[in-house]
C-alpha cells in the first residue's frame, strides 16, 4: 500500500529524494538490515532518471564479467584520471578510486535484490586511445518491466514527455522518433504490445526496479514530503529531518543519518542566472528540482563545489503536465544540419559527445564566447523531421524560416555575411570531397529553401554542483572534516567528472554508485563497523 505520512517516530537512514541515487542508497541500507525512510517532494516517484535513456556506465560490471570482458576497476581508474576535466585529477583521484571500486559491487547488488535485469550497450568510451580505455562492456542499460510489478504503487512512477516503450540498445540503432515513416509503421505492433502490457524501458524500467527492491526490502516511500531542514544533534551529527508533509511540520529523526539525492537545481531561476550566464533553452529535468538538498547542505555548514557544471543536452519544445519543457533530441547531428555561434560561426564538431562543453565555453570572465548559438537546417531535414517538428509548435516561434540564407541571418539577429559565408564553405568542402575542418562525417549540403534556424544554447539535463563529498559520500565541510550522519550522492553532490562526458551514461551509473556507497556507509555506522 502507498504511504501518506512515516509509520514510525524514527528510522535508521533518511533518504530526500527518490531517483537513481536516493533508491540505490535506500536498498543498500535496507538490504544491510536498517529501516529506511524515502521522501519524495512530489507525487511521482524517480525524479530526472525516470526521463533518461538509461544508459548506465559501470566500469568492472557483473554484465559484463559473464561475457567474458575483462575489465578491473584499476583500468577504469587509469581512463577517468586519463579524462576527467584538466587540472581535476589529483583533486579527485579518491573519489574516482572509490567509484571504480564500487560500480561492480552496486550493480551486482541491484541485479541481486530487484526485478532488474541489464544487457550490454554497443559503444566504447569516447576516449579509446586514452590509458584503461574499454571498446565494450562498460556500459549497460535495464530490460523493460512492466509497471503492474510495483502493485499499488505502479501509477506512481513518474512519466516523461514521450512514454518511454523502447530500451536504450533499443534507440541507440534507430530513434523511432526520426526513423523513416514506413519503418515507424513496423514498430506500432511493438508500441501496441508493451503499452497493454505496462511495459517500461530506460529511466522508466529502472525506476521500477529499484523502487519494487526498496518495497521488498521495507523502504518506507512517502510522496510530497518535502523536507524542510535537518536536525542537529548536539554533538553536530545530524539527526534527521523537518519535513512539510500534507501542510503539516513534521520532525522525523534518524540514527544513522540522512542522504541527500534530491537531483540538481535547474529549476532555481536565481542559481542558474549566478552560476550560468548567458540563454539557456530548456530544463528536461522535473520542476521540483530546485536545489533544496544543496541549500540544507549549506546550511548544516557543508563546502559547495562544481556549481557551474552540468549535464546539457540538445532539446526541442514538448509539453509535460500541460506546460513546455525540453525534449532530448540529437537533431544537430542530422546530415543537413549544423550549428553557428552568435558570429554566425561554426564553433565545434556536431558529433562531439562532449557538445555541452562547448556549448558552454566561457572567457576569462566566465561569461559564454559562443551564447546565443544556432541550430541550421534545410529543406529536406525538415521532411525528415516532420514527426519532431510537428511537436515542436507546442511552442510557437521556437523554428524561424526562410527563403533563403541571408534572409535567415537577418530574422534570427545573426551577421548576415558570416553565416552566408559559413553555409557556403560547409557546402563547397561537401562538393569538393574534402574533410570536414571539425571533423565531422555525416554531413549533406544545406542549399534547398526553405531554410531554418532554431536556438541552440544550453539545455539542461541536470546540474552538478553541490556539497562537496569523501569517498565515503559524507558531506564535507570547508576545512575538509565530514559532518557526521549527512550523505550526498546523486547529481545532489559536487561530481567529480563535471560536465564532461567521458562516455554515455556518466550520470546514472556514478549515481547509481554514489547511492550504493552512501547506504552502505550509513547503515555500516549502526553496526558498529565505523566509527
Amino acid at each position: 500500500m502507498t504511504l501518506e505520512k512515516p509509520s514510525s517516530e524514527s528510522y535508521d537512514l533518511i533518504v530526500m529524494g527518490s531517483g537513481s541515487a536516493g533508491l540505490a542508497a535506500g536498498l543498500a541500507a535496507s538490504q544491510a538490515g536498517r529501516s529506511v525512510l524515502i521522501l519524495e517532494k512530489t507525487s511521482k516517484i524517480g525524479g530526472t532518471t525516470a526521463y533518461s535513456g538509461g544508459a548506465i556506465w559501470m566500469p568492472a560490471n557483473p554484465v559484463a564479467e559473464r561475457a567474458g570482458i575483462a575489465d578491473t576497476a584499476g583500468d577504469a581508474l587509469d581512463y577517468m584520471l586519463a579524462t576527467v576535466p584538466e587540472g581535476w585529477a589529483d583533486a579527485e583521484a579518491g573519489r574516482l578510486a572509490a567509484f571504480a571500486e564500487n560500480a561492480g559491487p552496486a550493480l551486482r547488488l541491484i541485479e541481486e535484490e530487484t526485478p532488474l535485469a541489464f544487457r550490454l550497450v554497443d559503444g566504447s568510451d569516447l576516449f579509446p586511445d586514452a590509458p584503461g580505455a574499454k571498446a565494450h562492456g562498460r556500459m549497460v542499460t535495464p530490460d523493460l518491466l512492466p509497471r503492474a510489478v510495483l502493485g499499488a504503487w505502479k501509477r506512481r512512477i513518474r512519466s516523461s514527455v514521450l512514454p518511454l516503450l523502447f530500451r536504450f540498445d533499443e534507440v541507440s540503432v534507430r530513434n523511432p522518433l526520426t526513423a523513416p515513416l514506413h519503418e515507424q509503421i513496423k514498430d506500432l505492433p511493438t508500441i501496441l504490445s508493451r503499452l497493454v502490457k505496462g511495459e517500461r524501458g530506460m529511466g522508466a524500467a529502472l525506476v521500477i526496479g529499484l523502487l519494487k527492491g526498496c518495497l521488498d526490502k521495507g523502504c518506507e516511500v512517502v510522496t510530497e514530503a518535502r523536507v524542510t531542514g535537518v536536525r542537529m544533534a548536539d554533538d553536530g551529527r545530524v539527526a534527521g529531518v523537518t519535513a512539510d508533509i500534507g501542510g503539516r511540520a513534521v520532525d522525523i529523526p534518524s540514527r544513522q543519518g540522512v542522504v541527500i539525492a534530491s537531483g540538481g537545481f535547474e529549476w532555481n531561476d536565481d542559481l542558474i542566472r549566478q552560476h550560468f550566464p548567458g540563454p539557456f533553452d530548456f530544463r528536461l529535468s522535473p520542476r521540483s528540482n530546485e536545489g533544496d538538498g544543496l541549500r540544507l547542505a549549506a546550511d548544516a555548514g557543508a563546502d559547495l563545489a562544481y556549481m557551474d557544471q552540468a549535464n546539457f543536452n540538445s532539446a526541442m519544445p514538448g509539453r509535460y503536465e500541460g506546460k513546455v519543457q525540453g525534449l532530448g533530441w540529437f537533431h544537430h547531428t542530422a546530415p543537413g544540419a549544423l550549428t553557428v555561434n552568435r558570429n554566425g560561426e561554426r564553433f565545434c564538431n556536431e558529433e562531439d559527445h562532449n557538445l555541452g562543453l562547448h556549448i558552454d565555453e566561457r572567457d576569462a570572465a566566465g561569461q559564454p564566447v559562443n551564447l546565443p548559438a544556432w541550430f541550421i537546417a534545410d529543406a529536406r531535414f525538415v521532411r525528415r523531421e516532420r514527426i519532431a517538428l510537428l511537436i515542436a509548435r507546442c511552442q510557437p516561434g521556437w523554428v524561424t524560416r526562410a527563403a533563403t540564407v541571408p534572409e535567415l541571418a537577418r530574422k534570427i539577429g545573426v551577421n548576415e555575411a558570416k553565416l552566408t559565408a559559413t553555409v557556403d564553405a560547409f557546402n563547397r568542402c561537401i562538393a569538393g570531397g574534402r574533410p570536414d575542418p571539425l571533423g565531422r562525417t555525416n554531413r549533406e549540403p544545406i542549399s534547398s529553401a526553405p531554410f531554418i534556424a532554431a536556438p541552440f544554447n544550453r539545455s539542461f539535463v541536470s546540474t552538478k554542483g553541490g556539497p562537496r563529498t569523501d569517498t565515503h559520500a559524507r558531506v564535507l565541510r570547508e576545512d575538509g572534516t565530514a559532518i557526521a550522519g549527512l550523505y550526498c550522492a546523486g547529481v545532489a553532490m559536487a561530481n567529480p567528472l563535471g560536465t564532461k562526458a567521458i562516455s554515455p551514461g556518466t550520470t546514472l551509473g556514478p549515481n547509481l554508485t554514489w547511492g550504493y556507497i552512501a547506504g552502505r556507509d550509513a547503515a555500516a555506522l549502526g553496526r558498529g563497523d565505523r566509527s
